[in-house]
């Protein structure tokens, strides 16, 4: 990892702590920061983002793929959003499992103390709007304390708040404001209320024994 690192702060202008780790991954974002103890595991694949920003202690598993659609190309596509930013920035202790799919066409900001669990979700900034007939995004927003369950989609211009659990198999594709919820369903909404004592909500590192 220290000749890696070397290599890709030299070749990339990656910024990389040195406690920081990168597996056997295609993971070439045009910009790319690491916080200290941030961990990238195997066979993960990053391409076609402007950024990726990861906090202390973020761990991306195996086997996810993460992909935007970079700015700065001769494409026609997204043209009508010149502020638009292919990014994923992850904050402390957060983590994203395996087996997921991450489409950064537009930001996906993930806070603090996240868990991106289980296998096969879909976090989905882009789509064609039928109305305008043109790709379009919007961005994908998830709060800090958020558990986010297994299987599920989040579509562009989501966003979950902070201290909430998204049930496996939900559907997320509008803005929440509501804290200690659990969101679940096809359209998600409120189903009930989370109790202010549960522990994962106050814990202080973000691996979970």
């Amino acid at each position: 990892m220290s000749l890696k690192r070397i290599l890709l702060q030299r070749l990339y202008g990656y910024e990389i702590h040195p406690t920081a780790r990168i597996g056997l991954s295609f993971f070439y974002p045009k910009k790319l920061k690491m916080g200290k103890h941030s961990k990238i595991g195997h066979f993960n694949t990053a391409v076609h983002l402007d950024e990726v920003i990861l906090g202390e202690y973020v761990s991306i598993g195996r086997g996810n793929w993460i992909t935007g659609f970079a700015t700065g190309t001769a494409s026609r596509h997204f043209k009508h959003q010149p502020e638009r930013i292919s990014l994923l920035k992850i904050g402390n202790h957060s983590a994203i499992t395996k087996g997921h799919h991450i489409d950064c066409t537009s930001p996906i900001v993930i806070g603090d103390f996240v868990t991106i669990a289980g296998y096969n979700s879909q976090l989905l900034t882009h789509s064609i709007n039928v109305y305008d007939n043109r790709q379009d995004s919007k961005q994908i927003t998830i709060g800090d304390y958020c558990f986010v369950g297994t299987n599920v989609v989040v579509l562009g211009g989501a966003s979950l708040p902070s201290y909430s659990v998204l049930g496996a198999k939900a559907m997320l594709n509008k803005q929440y404001t509501e804290e200690w919820k659990l969101y679940g369903g096809n359209p998600a909404k409120p189903i009930t209320d989370i109790p202010k004592d549960a522990k994962y909500f106050s814990r202080e590192t973000g691996f979970v024994d």
